[in-house]
């Protein structure tokens, strides 16, 4: 249990510094990019452990280390797509308010 809390926090904090680092980030809320990372990184580690990733001697560290990537590289894509997408969606509208 101790690695899953681990996980949380580390993957929560790479999802508030991927979302302080992206120019668009006023397209979304501040919690979406942690809140991804977080969800991620916390069913990685349960797959991992139910696989038994935990008690394999030389292994020991995926369950550590992988969701903690995993999760980080899913706020990164997260905020990728949804930053363009929004910031599209975003002037689509401006665009027909103005016409009216």
């Amino acid at each position: 249990m101790l690695s899953l809390t681990i996980v949380v926090l580390v993957t929560a904090a790479a999802g508030f510094i991927v979302w302080a680092n992206d120019k668009r980030h006023t397209r979304y809320g501040m919690a979406l990019p942690a809140g991804v990372a977080v969800t991620v990184g916390a069913l990685s580690w349960i797959v991992f452990i139910a696989a038994g990733f935990g008690y394999l001697p030389g292994l020991t560290w995926i369950p550590w280390i992988l969701p903690m990537a995993l999760g980080a590289a899913a706020a990164v894509g997260a905020v990728i797509y949804l930053g363009r997408t929004r910031e599209r969606h975003d002037i689509q509208r401006l665009t027909k308010a103005l016409k009216l």
